[in-house]
This record gives C-alpha cells, structure tokens and sequence, in this order.
C-alpha cells in the first residue's frame, strides 16, 4: 500500500472511530437520561395535541375559586382525589378520597386517605327539618358531586382543598389496560366472596395485572384491616400507576390515553397545569410519597342501621395539623412533619409505599 492509499486508510480509521465513539456517548447519555429526552420528544411532538385532549376533561366547579392557573414549581397546593363508582348514567359514589398536598419544589406528596365510610357533616346538606345532614363520607358524591365532596372535605379538615381530579372505575380499567398493565405488590390471592360484596379473585405474584385486577385490588375488602387497608391500597395503586407512567417509552402512549380516559376523567386543574406538573413530577429522581389513612374504629349508630366508620379524634387532629405544615410555602423539606407511620425511633429511611410488604391477602 502507497503512502497516499495508507494516508486515506488512517482517515478513515480516524473518521469511523470517532463516529463509533461520538455513537457510544451519545448511547450513555442517552441512557442515563433517557426520561430527559423522553420529555423532550413530548415537548416536541405531542404537548400541544395532548393539551387538546385535556382540554375536555377541565371543569371547573360552579361556586367554588380555584387557585390561580399559573403553574409554579414552588408552590405547594391540594388536591382532592376521587375513584366514583358509576356505572351507566347513574351519579355514583366516591369509593376512593384522598387529600393529597403536593409540594412540586420538594418533589413530595402527602396523601391521606380517608375511609369511605367516615361519619361526618356532609356540607350542602340539611335534613327536611333544616338540621345539618351527616352521613358516610362517600355520599357526599352521590348527593352533591366533586363540590359537595370537597366542601365536605374542607370540613373534615380544617383546610381548604385548592384543585379535585375525579375518575370514574371504568376509566381505571381502560387506562391500566392501555398502559399495558401495572406492578402490584401481592403476595397472597385476593378472593372476595362475602354475601353482599362482589364475587372474584385477583391471583397473587403476577408480574403485571390488567385493569380489571388493579381494579379489583383496590375494591378488595375482606382483609382483617377493613377500610383502613382496603384505602392503603388506593394509595399503592397510585403510586404503582406512577411509577409505570414515568418508564420511558410510556410518553407515547399518552395521546391514546388521552382518548381511552375521555369521559371518564374531570379536574378542575388546567390542561397546561397538568401537563407542567405531570413533566415536573415524573422527571424527579427522588420523588417521595408519604401516606397515612385515618384511624378509628366502626360500629352501628343503632342495632340493624347502617355501618360508619369513625374517625380517632386524636389522629384527626393530627392530621389536620399535618396537612396545615404540608401547605406552608415557608417550610423545607426537612422541616416538614411526617405521617406517624414513618416516625420509627430507629429513623429508617423512607421507602416508595411501592416497596412496602402488601398485607392485603393476610389472613
């Protein structure tokens, strides 16, 4: 080989060696920030068709302000969530209530579930007499919708609730199902087979469960924890639909969730809102989530009526006061109470609620 023919070859050497290291930079850097770049393909291709599709599912509340919509990433607010058991055109009932207070700068929600059925004051609602009407929590939907759930919840409370976000159980199913499934952690088979309770079983180590699994695992409610469990397990399948909905390649899908969400979704929270929060939340790298369901105990107000739960007046007002330092601009994450069940003397460290041992199908 010539001078020139050897001068060519090392070029070219030269050429392919830096394209093949220029190809394995770009495949390491694409990699460990493959939820970056995620975003930015959304930025690209889907926001403003996504938008659009949001813009069906924003309805305001009549009577009730909402915050400004301008989003601000330090800027902690609440939101109410609410699974409505609807079927056909009926109003239903709120078979899933969690207030939950996110702190977007922090990237850390506090979710606090509250038992379906929580005796309290429903708001908006008087006996024939004039009396104040109260009743199970979960009927507040059924008597007044999302407004007359969080103006009872507000009650409840102490605290006022800035945004609702409502899914009905039809939506839960279709969403999972397009997603194509979510991890749950359950160990045990979940039979519910009581005499006035839906009949199925949701089989134990699976490694994906279809829609109508997640959502009989959280309809299951005949463990020994009753509603206290069964409203933990709202609070894993959230964090589970979470965790699936941050893995890259789940961005686009999101049109064809748009659509199979469709009527089945309604928030008062703005398309742009969700969108900025959505990128925001699933993008941290450490995104924590603390959870506690409010304590107490259940019996009949008199003999063959009705079962209510009732709420520990003790934990209550905990929890009131828990909820009142989430939604202070002024504290740190650091400075930020925990719910009692991370109070452990031997402080360990906060796990997602993901990885906690389900202890749904003990017996």
């Amino acid at each position: 080989m010539d001078k020139s023919a050897r001068s060519l070859s090392s070029k070219r050497s030269k050429w392919f060696l830096s394209i093949l290291a220029i190809v394995i930079i770009a495949g390491i850097v694409g990699y460990y920030n493959r939820s970056a770049l995620a975003m930015w393909g959304f930025d690209v291709f889907l926001s403003d068709n996504v938008e659009k599709k949001l813009e069906k599912s924003y309805k305001p509340l009549e009577g009730r302000v909402t915050t400004p919509v301008a989003y601000k990433k330090e800027s902690p607010f609440s939101l109410l969530l609410l699974g409505v058991d609807q079927r056909d055109k009926e109003i239903g009932r709120s078979d899933t209530m969690i207030y939950t207070v996110v702190r977007p700068i922090d990237d850390a929600i506090l979710m606090v579930s509250i038992p379906r059925d929580t005796y309290t004051e429903i708001i908006g609602k008087q006996t024939k007499s004039g009396k104040q009407w109260s009743d199970k929590i979960t009927h507040a939907y059924a008597f007044g919708g999302a407004k007359m759930s969080l103006d009872t919840v507000e009650n409840l409370f102490g605290s006022h609730v800035d945004h609702y976000a409502t899914i009905n159980f039809q939506g839960f199913r279709d969403v999972i199902d397009a997603m194509g499934g979510i991890s749950l952690p359950i160990t045990e088979d979940l039979v519910n087979r009581g005499a006035d309770h839906e009949k199925f079983t949701v089989k134990a180590g699976q490694d994906s469960y279809n829609g109508k699994d997640a959502l009989n695992y959280v309809r299951y409610r005949e463990d020994a924890g009753g509603d206290t469990s069964r409203a933990g397990r709202h609070q894993v399948f959230l964090n589970a639909i979470m965790s699936e909905a941050s893995k890259v390649g789940q961005w686009t899908k999101i049109p064809t969730l748009m659509d199979t969400m469709g009527n089945n979704f309604s928030t008062d929270l703005t398309p742009e809102h969700m969108i900025d929060l959505a990128k925001s939340m699933l993008q941290a790298n450490n995104r924590t989530i603390y959870s506690h369901t409010l304590k107490g105990d259940g019996h009949r107000l008199v003999d063959g009526g009705a079962w209510y739960f009732f709420a520990d007046e003790e934990d209550l007002t905990a929890t009131q006061a828990l909820i009142k330092a989430w939604l202070d601009p002024a504290k740190t994450k650091s400075e930020l109470p925990l719910p009692v069940e991370y109070q452990v003397k031997d402080k360990k460290p906060v796990e997602s609620l993901s990885a906690k041992p389900e202890a749904a199908g003990s017996k």
